[in-house]
């Protein structure tokens, strides 16, 4: 008895040791980009890693809004993230409940496994022959990347969505047509209601996927600096010879700030959607 409580004590020790290293390897970063977005060069020089005199030191901020176009940038990223989610929060659902109530026919088996099939390819094998024939259509634009997020999304969130709704009662759905209700209300009333959790979970994850990208929009927007989003604004963010880091720090965290703020409103339906799935499946 006294070894198994022993035994537990240590665990309890070593768990509390790896969790207080994760969270300090995970919120130093996040420090320092906080600290240093308040300070000026001169002061940053001084104490890389010390507080700053006052955090009411706004200059930095008011520098960062009112030069270099940023709040063009702002708005590209806000456009291309809502367009985005929105094609995929209507496409997503409605593509895999078709394939999940007619998953025995041929047709709609073979369209799942070709589009889950996307799951296995990494993006860097694709990018070059993708970027090449966005160029041909001539799509070297913000519509371009919103088409290519929104193909790229499929795979994963019908893999994920159809998995879900396969498991739900089909008796709901007959009780509403018993009901007088067609397929597209029954969908409308009695599907996105109750699979809101898993679209809740796709959303949130691709929004901080949409946002954070740095690759695509590099590949696509970089022809004209008026397509740039906020991650090609911070890798351009310098001097013709010199870097403002602490400048540079003040666009970092005024690009998490969103998306930290959109985890911390949908982490709950991201913990709900991944485990309802988990039972279900």
């Amino acid at each position: 008895m006294n070894h198994t409580l022993a035994d537990g004590r240590v665990w309890r020790i070593i768990r509390n040791i790896i969790l207080i290293l994760g969270g300090f390897m995970i919120l130093s970063p996040l420090y320092l980009v906080v600290v240093n977005s308040f300070k000026s060069m001169e002061e940053a020089s001084r104490g890389f890693f010390a507080p700053p005199r006052s955090f009411l030191n706004f200059d930095n901020f008011k520098r960062l809004f009112a030069s270099q176009n940023y709040l063009g940038y702002l708005r590209n990223s806000f456009f291309i993230t809502a367009a985005s989610l929105l094609i995929e929060s209507i496409l997503v659902p409605a593509a895999s409940y078709a394939i999940a109530r007619n998953f025995k026919r041929p047709y709609y088996k073979f369209v799942y496994i070709f589009l889950i099939l996307g799951l296995f390819i990494p993006a860097q094998v694709v990018i070059l022959p993708v970027t090449k024939f966005i160029t041909t259509l001539g799509l070297l634009n913000q519509m371009g990347l919103i088409l290519l997020y929104s193909t790229y999304c499929l795979t994963r969130g019908i893999f994920l969505y159809v998995n879900y709704v396969r498991n739900m009662p089909i008796e709901l759905e007959e009780a509403a047509r018993v009901d007088g209700c067609n397929v597209f209300k029954t969908y409308i009333h009695v599907i996105l209601p109750l699979t809101s959790p898993m679209l809740a979970t796709l959303i949130v994850m691709d929004a901080l996927w949409y946002w954070n990208d740095f690759m695509l929009p590099l590949m696509i927007l970089n022809r004209s600096r008026a397509f740039w989003t906020l991650p090609l604004f911070q890798y351009n963010f310098k001097t013709e010879y010199s870097f403002n880091y602490t400048m540079s720090f003040t666009a970092y965290l005024m690009s998490m700030l969103p998306v930290l703020i959109i985890y911390i409103i949908g982490q709950k339906s991201i913990i709900k959607g991944l485990t309802a799935g988990a039972i279900k499946g």
